[in-house]
C-alpha cells in the first residue's frame, strides 16, 4: 500500500497541469519550497521521479504521466463524495470553486459577494487567471464552474450564457477619431493597435471581424492585461478593443468609445463545466443565481 496523501496528489496534479512549480504554488496558496517538498515526498513514496526540471522548464516523466491520470481519478472521486455530502446538507454548508478569466474580475466578485450574503454557510473560492490557464483547469475538471467569454473548442463542455459582453473600440478622449461617426474598418486598421496576448478571446474576436472583411491587424504592442491596455490607450500609444465591463469603474469621458462599423461585437459571458459532470447543490444554486441576478452588469 502506498502511503501517499491527498495533498501530495493535489500538489502533483496542479504542477503537472501547469508544468510550473510557481504556478502550482500560486494556485494552491503554498510557497514554492512547500510545493517542491510535497513533490519530493510523493516521488519517494512512488519510488520514481515524476517531474524533470531543466532551468525553468518542467516536464512529466513516464511515471508522472501515468500517475497524473490516477491522481485525477482519485481527486475526482473525492470531489464526487463531497458533492454527495453537500447535497444532503443543502446550502447550510459546502464549497463553491470558481475559475474566471481576468476580464471577468470586473463583475464576478460582485456576484459572488451577493451570493455569499444570501448563503453565508457556503465557502466561496475565486481564482482569476488568463484564458490558457482557465482551459487547463477546465480540462482537469476539479472546480465547479468556469467563467469564459468564449466557450472552448474541442472540449466536451456545457456552456450556459448568462450576461452580455459587448466588445468596444477604445481610444483616448482626444484621439482624432473620438467624435467621428460610422468609422470604416479599413480606416481603423491603419491605426496603431494595442492587443492582448495571442490566445486571448477578445483578440480572437476582433481579428476574426477584420479577417471577415479582408483586413489584417498588426499589433503595435501586445499587452498582458486590460489595465495595461487602458493605460497605454490613455498614453496615446494606440487604440484597442475591450469588454465594456472593463470600463465599469471609470468616470464617463475618461475614454472615448469609437463609433465603428461592426462594433460593438456582440458576445456573451458563459458559465462552463465539463459535459456530463455531476454538479453540486451549491453549483446548481449559483448557476440559477447567475441566470436570474447575474444578467445585469
Amino acid at each position: 500500500m502506498l502511503h501517499l496523501t491527498l495533498r501530495q496528489l493535489q500538489v502533483f496534479e496542479s504542477a503537472a497541469r501547469h508544468l510550473s512549480l510557481s504556478r502550482a504554488a500560486e494556485e494552491l496558496h503554498l510557497s514554492q519550497p512547500g510545493v517542491s517538498m510535497q513533490l519530493k515526498k510523493l516521488a519517494e513514496v512512488v519510488g520514481h521521479p515524476l517531474l524533470e526540471q531543466t532551468g525553468k522548464r518542467v516536464r512529466l516523466t513516464g511515471q508522472g504521466q501515468e500517475l497524473v491520470a490516477t491522481a485525477r481519478e482519485i481527486l475526482g472521486a473525492v470531489k464526487r463524495y463531497e458533492l454527495s455530502l453537500v447535497a444532503r446538507q443543502g446550502l447550510t454548508g459546502g464549497n463553491l470553486h470558481i475559475v474566471a478569466i481576468t476580464t471577468a474580475s470586473y463583475f464576478v466578485p460582485r456576484l459572488l459577494g451577493e451570493f455569499s450574503r444570501r448563503h453565508p454557510g457556503v465557502k466561496v473560492s475565486l481564482r482569476v487567471t488568463n484564458r490558457e490557464q482557465v482551459l487547463s483547469s477546465l480540462t482537469a475538471g476539479l472546480d465547479d464552474l468556469y467563467i469564459l467569454g468564449q466557450p472552448p473548442e474541442g472540449l466536451a463542455v456545457t456552456a450556459i450564457p448568462f450576461l452580455e459582453n459587448p466588445l468596444v473600440v477604445l481610444a483616448a478622449p482626444d484621439h482624432p477619431l473620438a467624435h467621428s461617426k460610422n468609422i470604416q474598418l479599413a480606416r481603423l486598421a491603419k491605426e496603431p493597435w494595442l492587443l492582448r496576448e495571442p490566445g486571448s478571446g477578445t483578440r480572437k474576436a476582433v481579428e476574426r471581424l477584420f479577417a471577415d472583411h479582408g483586413l489584417r491587424l498588426t499589433p503595435h504592442m501586445e499587452l498582458g492585461s486590460n489595465e495595461a491596455i487602458k493605460q497605454a490607450v490613455l498614453a496615446g500609444l494606440g487604440i484597442s478593443v475591450v469588454s465594456r465591463h472593463t470600463l465599469t469603474l471609470h468616470a464617463p469621458g475618461q475614454f472615448a468609445i469609437l463609433d465603428a462599423v461592426g462594433f460593438p461585437i456582440p458576445r456573451q459571458w458563459y458559465a462552463v463545466y465539463p459535459a456530463g459532470r455531476l454538479r453540486s447543490v451549491v453549483a446548481r444554486t449559483f448557476l440559477d443565481f447567475l441566470l436570474s441576478d447575474g444578467t445585469k452588469p
